[in-house]
C-alpha cells in the first residue's frame, strides 16, 4: 500500500545558493577537461599568429636590407654617405638617408635609387643639405612594386 510519501529520483545535491535537484552538478574533472582544452586551444592559436607575423617580418625585411657605413660633410650644403645593401636579385628599390643639424632639425632628406642588378649595392653618395650637417641617418629602404 502507499503511505503517502512520494519519492523522487535521486539528484545530484545542488552548489551553494542555488536550490536542490534543479541544475546538475558538473564534477570537476569534466570543467578541468574544458579549461584544459580551451587553454590549448588559445595557446596554438596565439603561437600560430606570432610564428606569421614573425615569417611575414622576416620575408619582408630581408628583400632589401641597408645601412650606412660612414659619413662625413664635406662642405655647408654636402655630406658624402657611404651605402650600403644587400638584396635579393632583381630586387628594385629606394633607401631614403636624412641629415641632422647639431639642434636635431633635419637640413636634409633624399631617396637613393637601388638598382635591381645584383645581390648588393655598394656606393658613396652625395646627400645635399640646407646647412651643414653632422648626421647621416637610414631611415629605410624600400623595395619596389
Amino acid at each position: 500500500m502507499d503511505s503517502g510519501t512520494t519519492s523522487s529520483p535521486a539528484t545530484a545535491p545542488a552548489a551553494p545558493g542555488l536550490p536542490e535537484g534543479r541544475y546538475g552538478r558538473r564534477s570537476d574533472r569534466d570543467a578541468d577537461r574544458r579549461l584544459k582544452v580551451v587553454g590549448a586551444v588559445c595557446g596554438v592559436v596565439c603561437l600560430g599568429l606570432i610564428v606569421w607575423l614573425g615569417g611575414s617580418y622576416l620575408v619582408r625585411e630581408t628583400r632589401m636590407n641597408g645601412s650606412v657605413l660612414a659619413f662625413e660633410a664635406v662642405s655647408d650644403t654636402a655630406m658624402q654617405v657611404h651605402l650600403s645593401v644587400s638584396k635579393t636579385d632583381g630586387t628594385a628599390g629606394v633607401c631614403t638617408i636624412r641629415s641632422q643639424a647639431p639642434d636635431a632639425s633635419v637640413v636634409g632628406l633624399s631617396d637613393f635609387p637601388v638598382p635591381a642588378a645584383g645581390t648588393s649595392y655598394d656606393r658613396i653618395l652625395t646627400l645635399k643639405t640646407t646647412s651643414r650637417g653632422t648626421t647621416a641617418e637610414l631611415m629605410g629602404c624600400t623595395p619596389a612594386k
